[in-house]
């Protein structure tokens, strides 16, 4: 198996589809790099799916470089991403540079930026032409979501459809390799992707969309609910509860060790 890059991710377009999932920690990028996933998202669902936060909000850069460091331990093939955290890319050029910059040296392939203003464009620009590979975020960005009122699905209406479209080509002109979608119609993430030269990745998005995301918790059925979205491909959760049980079970019988 070769090491996924940059170049292969646009090169899937219109060939093969990518299942895509997040990952924090080393073991679980190994098992996910051996299953064949491509791209491997240190998300900032980091902060809602293990540290236990209701957001993504409250993560830290030094919670998100100490899971990419690990991540890109467990990983030889996949395309690693660092999803910038909050704060960490809105703190001005410079720093914001520092950062991208900082998530490379930890073992990031790229990093993942949410939304298309024209500053965020200006930076995804810089970072492309300092050898940083971008990948983009439109639609709802869970780092907006104190600003939504919750997370709710984005492009319900013909103007906001409108704007989301103009974000992706945006932020396809700044230089990003590929694009995430996140809970949008799939009408829209549909055309969306037909319009882009670039990969289109969703997630809440429908079925047309280049390749799809996937957060590990919802996908190994790790998480006590999962957006409806979401298919949960095992039930870890209740196969792992379980066992702790059998093993505090057999303790206290004195039937291990």
């Amino acid at each position: 198996m070769k090491k996924w890059n940059v170049a292969a991710i646009r090169a899937a377009k219109g060939k093969t589809k990518l299942g895509c999932a997040t990952a924090y920690d080393a073991a679980f990028a190994r098992i996910e790099d051996e299953a064949g996933v491509p791209i491997i998202l240190v998300g900032d669902s980091i902060g809602n799916n293990v540290l236990g936060f209701e957001t993504t909000i409250p993560v830290r850069m030094e919670d998100t470089l100490g899971a990419v460091s690990a991540v890109a331990r467990g990983a030889k093939n996949a395309l690693v991403v660092a999803d910038m955290p909050f704060g960490s890319y809105q703190c001005g050029e410079d720093k914001a540079m520092e950062n991208a910059v900082a998530c490379l040296k930890a073992g990031a392939d790229a990093v993942k930026l949410e939304g298309a203003s024209p500053r965020v464009c200006a930076l995804i620009s810089r970072m492309v032409e300092a050898g940083i590979p971008v990948l983009a975020h439109v639609g709802m960005m869970p780092q907006r979501v104190n600003e939504y009122g919750g997370f709710k699905k984005q492009g319900k209406t013909d103007e906001s459809a409108r704007q989301i479209l103009e974000d992706a080509k945006a932020v396809e002109a700044a230089g990003a390799f590929a694009v995430t979608l996140e809970c949008i119609p799939a009408d829209l993430a549909k055309r969306i992707t037909e319009a882009l030269s670039v990969v289109t990745i969703g997630v809440g998005a429908g079925p047309d969309t280049d390749a799809q995301w996937l957060v590990m918790h919802d996908l190994l059925g790790l998480n006590e609910k999962s957006p409806p979205f979401a298919k949960r491909f095992a039930e870890l959760g209740a196969a792992a509860k379980d066992a702790f049980s059998r093993y505090v079970a057999d303790v206290a019988a004195s039937a291990y060790p």
